[in-house]
């Protein structure tokens, strides 16, 4: 056995440590690998939302074509004796959800709603306090933050009554208006070039799914990001009565989810031409498109 001498074993078994300026500089290290996922991670979810998103829409706009196969016609956007329907709980007020909902696998939900009696009659409360949840965007904040918690369920997506703004009436050249039963054939400038369904954000007072007021029913006029956390915190409660509807929003980022009379689902940018969104809105315009659509 070769000797070695002592002080040599000693040195091979002592074992170095790190350095003040070595820990700092490896949690420094840490540090910036973290905050370069963080970002990623935050857009991988956002992206996941998006999916859910437009997977909810999809399921929306089957519904009607189910509706319209089964009844030879779309169903109205809002069932009232007389227009123009103004954003207040009086009215009959039968949204498009609430024609549709057999065809959303709602069956139960569908029994237990009194069309004849009118949306906001007491029979039909607990049938409009139903949380769907086909019917919210996954990347919609909800009810959080909000000065006031609605007494009703509430929906992240509503049908297009009109290419501008104006009152939901009879005359709106959407899809989903007062009284409308349209049939593919009348869309005139194709099911594949007109809105169907979009994503909007819900008002603080707002009626609920079941309304085919505001609630449940937008128009192309614009498309804009929603009010922030803090804005609607301070913005209390609107005043009911308005005929005015509103344009469609959504909390992603860039753009909104739109369902078309087609059945395709497409993302258009927040930054879209003003004429262009409206022509989309328009069942009948007979016009070329103004611009270029990047589907």
């Amino acid at each position: 056995m070769l000797y070695r001498p002592f002080h040599f074993r000693r040195h091979r078994l002592q074992r170095g440590a790190f350095t003040l300026v070595e820990l700092l500089v490896v949690i420094a290290i840490i540090g910036v690998l973290v905050g370069l996922l963080l970002p990623a991670v935050q857009a991988a979810r956002e992206a996941a939302r998006r999916c859910m998103c437009s997977n909810n829409i999809a399921q929306l706009g089957l519904a009607v074509h189910t509706y319209e196969f089964n009844n030879e016609r779309m169903p109205s956007g809002v069932i009232n004796p007389k227009g123009p329907i103004r954003n207040e709980p009086i009215g009959q007020h039968v949204g498009w959800i609430v024609q549709i909902l057999p065809h959303m696998e709602q069956n139960n939900l569908y029994r237990h709603f009194d069309q004849a009696s009118g949306v906001y009659a007491s029979e039909n409360m607990d049938a409009r306090k139903s949380r769907i949840s086909t019917l919210l965007c996954p990347s919609s904040p909800g009810i959080e933050g909000r000065t006031e918690e609605p007494k009703v369920a509430y929906t992240n997506y509503a049908g297009c009554h009109n290419d501008s703004e104006a009152a939901i009436d009879e005359d709106n050249n959407g899809v989903l208006f007062l009284n409308s039963r349209l049939r593919f054939s009348q869309i005139r400038d194709g099911s594949s070039q007109t809105i169907l369904i979009g994503e909007m954000t819900p008002t603080i007072n707002g009626l609920g799914w079941a309304s085919g007021t505001a609630s449940s029913l937008r128009n192309t006029s614009i498309l804009s990001d929603p009010p922030s956390l803090l804005q609607i915190r301070q913005m209390g409660s609107e005043p009911t009565g308005s005929l005015e509807v509103g344009g469609f929003s959504s909390y992603h980022s860039g753009g909104c989810n739109f369902a078309f009379c087609d059945g395709s689902v497409r993302y258009l940018s927040k930054s879209i031409e003003t004429k262009l969104f409206q022509q989309l809105g328009n069942r009948a315009d007979g016009e070329l498109l103004a611009g270029y659509v990047d589907w």
